[in-house]
């Protein structure tokens, strides 16, 4: 079953689109963001010591392909066929180390892997910013990860200057500290709007029941603030 976000996708990704986006790659090294964001997850393969199977949600025109190092398998979906087909030669291909890279065209909320097969699964400008990040997207990956996998993301902070300020959010803002129990709740899980912005509170909730978090930080890029998280499959030990 193909959901309404990847027929959004679908869409609003087309061949235009695609072609533009990859013509904006490589254009990579002027910007700072963006080479922030490989860093990052060059540091997220170095938390392992030996080769890892790794998938992309989302993975676009592969931007970040080469930046992962250390990887056995690569597997990269994504809802757009146009997108895909500007990763099968993708920004600084000559650098990717991966030895086997595998595309896939499909609905990350309907597409499965088997249970354990990835040590590290990460997603770079698509959860709670294109499509929503909530428990069942948590669940999905806890699932395809092995014991001890790591969940590398990135979100679109709630309070980010990207998010029109409209008098309902601005009020929002000013009154969440002011409030407590379920009002707090309800108001906070508002300023989410239903997943598509996560802030490091609603990350900590999600990713509680599965996994533990590594690193937290915020980041910002030309479009928006964001939340950068790694966290590891496995709850804490009481």
């Amino acid at each position: 079953m193909t959901t309404r976000w990847a027929k959004r996708a679908e869409a609003l990704y087309d061949e235009p689109y695609a072609r533009r986006y990859r013509l904006h790659d490589d254009e990579f090294d002027a910007s700072e963001p963006c080479r922030h964001f490989a860093e990052w997850l060059a540091a997220a393969c170095a938390r392992f010591h030996a080769s890892i199977d790794v998938l992309d949600l989302g993975c676009g025109t592969g931007r970040y392909f080469w930046a992962l190092a250390g990887v056995r398998e690569l597997v990269a979906l994504d809802a757009s066929a146009s997108m895909l087909l500007e990763a099968r030669h993708p920004y600084k291909a000559d650098r990717i180390t991966a030895q086997t890279v595998t595309l896939i065209h499909d609905d990350l909320f309907s597409h499965d892997f088997s249970d354990g097969r990835f040590d590290l699964i990460y997603s770079v400008g698509v959860l709670a910013e294109h499509v929503p990040l909530d428990a069942a997207v948590v669940e999905r990956v806890a699932q395809w990860l092995k014991p001890g996998g790591r969940f590398a993301f990135t979100t679109v902070h709630p309070d980010s200057p990207s998010i029109p300020r409209t008098a309902g959010r601005t009020l929002g803002r000013l009154a969440l500290p002011l409030s407590a129990g379920p009002i707090r709740r309800s108001l906070h899980a508002r300023l989410q709007s239903s997943g598509m912005y996560a802030d490091e509170e609603r990350i900590d909730e999600l990713l509680a029941d599965a996994f533990q978090v590594e690193s937290l930080e915020r980041a910002e890029s030309e479009a928006h603030l964001h939340c950068l998280c790694v966290a590891r499959k496995g709850t804490p030990q009481p």
